[in-house]
């Protein structure tokens, strides 16, 4: 049997006993640009303890926000709750644990949502906004009280008609189909968490689509995902989701036939 040559060679064992790769020239320059874990170091074979910790630490965060309940009034504050009259309807899912399981669930608004919103909500809106829990009630506390008021001020700014908002619980995107056929919106824009990494718990995306129907698939919707303060901003977020809104109106549809044409330099 070979001897394990940690222990024989020489350059093995002293490589393995440094408490860190070494940093290359420009690493903590790249380090700057994104959250990933590059670069971390190393104690021996394994991570830093620092490193370590924060991994554990990041994962805790992303169960929490997937097993996550939003509550409007501690989440959004009452006040905020008041101001845009939201109120909350429910899909088919029961509950988040059948929501986890059951994804066809989160698709379906149940029979008194459906009631809820035609006696709340006016139909025929040119822009109607909606907010659904997804699979991140972290991100809707996070984004949700700057994103909200300056999407409904600015796209009131710019002449567009604006239904009721209101919130969806245990919301999958496919709600999207249900929402339009309900209320008949010209567009839809929906913020809903999503799927927590162990970058952020706090990311929401913005799914937008065009007169939607039951039988739509994502390749009727557009996307502007990664709305965060390490991703997206806010600010961005709503030029994107404004910018790309008159697409679809333009266009009349949306989906894989709609480019977003937005860029930096247009704003």
């Amino acid at each position: 049997m070979s001897e394990n040559p940690q222990t024989t060679d020489p350059a093995a064992a002293a490589e393995l006993a440094q408490p860190a790769i070494a940093v290359a020239a420009g690493t903590l320059r790249w380090q700057e640009h994104t959250p990933a874990r590059l670069w971390t170091g190393r104690a021996g074979v394994s991570y830093r303890t620092g490193t370590a910790l924060e991994l554990r630490r990041d994962h805790a965060a992303a169960v929490d926000a997937v097993h996550a309940e939003l509550d409007l009034t501690r989440d959004l504050g009452a006040g905020f709750v008041r101001q845009f009259g939201l109120f909350e309807v429910s899909t088919e899912a029961t509950s988040k644990t059948e929501y986890l399981a059951r994804p066809d669930l989160g698709r379906r608004l149940n029979t008194e949502a459906k009631e809820s919103l035609w006696k709340r909500c006016p139909r025929g809106a040119e822009l109607q906004v909606v907010i659904g829990d997804g699979l991140s009630a972290t991100a809707i506390a996070a984004q949700v009280p700057t994103l909200l008021p300056l999407l409904l001020d600015t796209a009131t700014d710019r002449g567009w008609q604006i239904g009721q908002p209101f919130v969806v619980r245990h919301c999958r995107v496919g709600v999207l189909n249900d929402i339009g056929e309900q209320l008949d919106p010209q567009i839809i824009v929906l913020l809903i968490g999503e799927r927590p990494g162990l970058a952020t718990a706090e990311s929401l995306s913005a799914y937008l689509a065009y007169r939607p129907r039951p039988g739509d698939t994502d390749a009727r919707r557009n996307l502007i995902s990664n709305i965060h303060a390490a991703g997206v901003p806010n600010a961005e977020a709503v030029e994107r989701i404004l910018s790309l809104a008159d697409q679809l109106r333009t266009q009349q549809c949306s989906g894989v036939e709609v480019k977003e044409i937005w860029s930096r330099a247009i704003v």
